[in-house]
């Protein structure tokens, strides 16, 4: 069977499609590429490469309790990358200031970070914050433009949405 997974960060590099986590384990399982099977998340057990895309792939498939479980034993608290879907996931979870929490770790770690400003942007509209979102999407300009940067399309798409849902 096949899972339909959204989001821009595949199609910005971040991401491969659905992985073989998602299509192949349940029940809190990751994919062990050296095992070549199932198994628990520990800590240690997996590398934090593993962790991430195994978290990532769990974010984009609604599952982000288990997500935020894996990403959680990641040995390097400080990987941008982790940070940001530890973000999305509890954003997406109902969680938006803990999300947001995450989102300001890896944008500090990373001013760069096209992926976080966008994600970080998105919590900003659920706040109601369009100037704080706008001030995001003007810093993602910057960092790769407005054409072909995936990252400032999607945003500036819910930018859009959200002021015409808000403007009736």
């Amino acid at each position: 069977f096949g899972i339909a997974v959204s989001g821009s960060a595949f199609a910005a590099g971040e991401g491969s499609g659905s992985s073989t986590t998602v299509q192949q384990c349940k029940n809190g399982k990751v994919w062990d590429k050296r095992e070549k099977k199932c198994v628990a998340p520990q800590q240690g057990a997996l590398d934090d490469e593993s962790l991430y895309e195994a978290g990532r792939d769990l974010a984009y498939a609604g599952r982000y309790d288990e997500a935020i479980g894996v990403l959680s034993l990641a040995a390097n608290r400080n990987d941008k990358r982790i940070l940001n879907f530890l973000g999305f996931s509890h954003r997406k979870a109902g969680r938006l200031e803990v999300g947001i929490g995450y989102y300001r770790q890896a944008i500090e770690i990373d001013p760069a970070y096209a992926l976080g400003r966008e994600y970080y942007g998105e919590a900003l509209l659920m706040k109601g914050d369009v100037a704080g979102a706008r001030a995001e999407l003007a810093t993602i300009e910057v960092l790769c433009g407005s054409q072909a940067c995936e990252e400032f399309e999607d945003l500036a798409e819910g930018i859009s949405a959200f002021e015409k849902a808000r403007d009736g």
